[in-house]
């Protein structure tokens, strides 16, 4: 069957649309979700019950475990990306959200130092990297399967957009159970099995996305592209000998993104609470933000396709350019308010009006025959140079400074990342319009 019969068939409907686009959410939740609380849980639980040290190295290895997790994706992309170029965007999204589920269950089942010693943290990292490895497949796979559902929709950024509303649902629901949890029980039981909770949630969750994806169908796109006999052997390493360019640039992009998240999210919610926010404060402003940035990703994908993709990229890349800085006067100031306003910009308009483009700017610019591979990879490397790398400069900035002269120089560490991802955005073409069905 030619290119030209398939463009005379039917397209998806809106309901064959939407069907894929909240089937596609669903890993992402859980992505985001895990994200929020298994940072929290790393930080205050892992380390006095994973690790027989002292209590700073115990925290230390904590985030290291958690870290990991994060490090490791751009392996989940390369496996995933892989299967779902070759079998389809479905099966790939099928199969890592059975690694995620199962892997979620073990970690909240995994025992703790004191009941069989070293063997505990040895299998919470093996636990940590195979979710790590499942997350990794999620946003490039999952945009694709959506993006190309959607290729000949006019409003095909804003369907896009449904992986990225991911996020800020997946923190309203990860604050949301933090805060309800904790109110239910004392703290020595949230410590010897409280925390747990949030991976059986984690675990249900994805049984429930799991029905779901498996009574969706495969792309339009790719449904084609197994008809004309065009899949390709190996194209996640064709991707990389063809485009390693494309992929860097779309990396630039969202490691900005990546540091925003840092500034903002983990970083500015401790400073808060050293300037005087109680943890609830801190708490109730990110959640205010989070909420915000559900209204602006909307924003941003209605505008990326009745504009286009860079310019709204664009925009976000520079307000959080010339407001990382900024921001912490306003947080000095320990009025709610301003605070709130700070990270409604800050982290809630930068994020979330700049996601409202990045899912159809990532699928768009690789064509079908690798395009999961290829969005994948670009994604999922930014991870660990910008949300797996900001962390640990900071670190040190944090200790060469001090929490008061800090922000200042890692404000400015993310204002690079914000100078290279509007270079990358200046040189990537513009893609809305484009037509996914042609091969270049």
């Amino acid at each position: 069957m030619s290119l030209n019969t398939h463009e005379a068939s039917a397209h998806p409907s809106t309901r064959q649309i939407s069907r894929i686009a909240f089937a596609s959410i669903v890993g992402s939740v859980i992505e985001q979700y895990d994200f929020l609380v298994t940072g929290v849980i790393a930080a205050t639980v892992w380390g006095g019950i994973f690790f027989k040290l002292h209590a700073l190295a115990a925290v230390s290895a904590a985030i290291g475990v958690y870290g990991i997790g994060i490090i490791i994706r751009p392996v989940g992309a390369y496996i995933f990306g892989n299967i779902a170029d070759r079998r389809g965007r479905k099966d790939a999204l099928v199969y890592a959200l059975v690694l995620m589920g199962v892997s979620t269950l073990l970690i909240g089942l995994t025992p703790t130092y004191d009941s069989i010693g070293v063997l505990a943290p040895v299998l919470l990292i093996v636990f940590r990297l195979l979710q790590g490895i499942s997350f990794g497949a999620e946003f490039g796979t999952a945009s694709t399967w959506v993006i190309e559902q959607a290729a000949h929709s006019r409003y095909r950024a804003l369907w896009g957009a449904w992986v990225g509303f991911a996020i800020p649902i997946g923190l309203l629901l990860g604050f949301g159970s933090v805060i309800f949890v904790k109110s239910l029980m004392t703290h020595q039981d949230f410590i010897a099995y409280g925390w747990r909770i949030f991976f059986f949630i984690g675990f249900a969750v994805a049984i429930v996305g799991l029905i779901i994806r498996l009574r969706t169908e495969d792309s339009y796109l790719f449904e084609h592209l197994k008809s004309d006999r065009k899949v390709l052997d190996y194209p996640a390493n064709r991707v990389w000998r063809e485009m390693p360019g494309r992929i860097l640039r779309t990396s630039l992009v969202n490691a900005m993104f990546s540091g925003a998240f840092f500034l903002c999210f983990v970083f500015g919610t401790g400073y808060m609470k050293v300037v005087g926010f109680t943890g609830f404060q801190a708490e109730s402003i990110g959640l205010i933000a989070a909420a915000f940035m559900l209204g602006f990703m909307i924003l941003g994908a209605v505008l990326a396709d009745k504009i286009n993709r860079r310019t709204v990229l664009l925009i976000s890349a520079v307000v959080f350019l010339v407001f990382a800085i900024p921001y912490f006067y306003l947080l000095n100031t320990h009025d709610f308010i301003l605070a709130a306003i700070a990270e409604i910009i800050g982290f809630g308009f930068v994020f979330g009006f700049g996601y409202g483009a990045i899912p159809a700017f990532y699928t768009e610019n690789f064509p079908t025959r690798y395009r999961a591979s290829g969005a994948s990879a670009g994604y999922q490397i930014s991870q660990v140079y910008g949300g797996g790398l900001i962390p640990i400069l900071a670190g040190i900035i944090l200790h060469a400074a001090g929490i008061h002269r800090a922000f200042i120089y890692i404000g400015l560490l993310v204002m690079v990342y914000a100078i290279l991802a509007i270079i990358a955005i200046l040189y990537t073409g513009e893609t809305k319009g484009i037509g996914l069905e042609h091969e270049p």
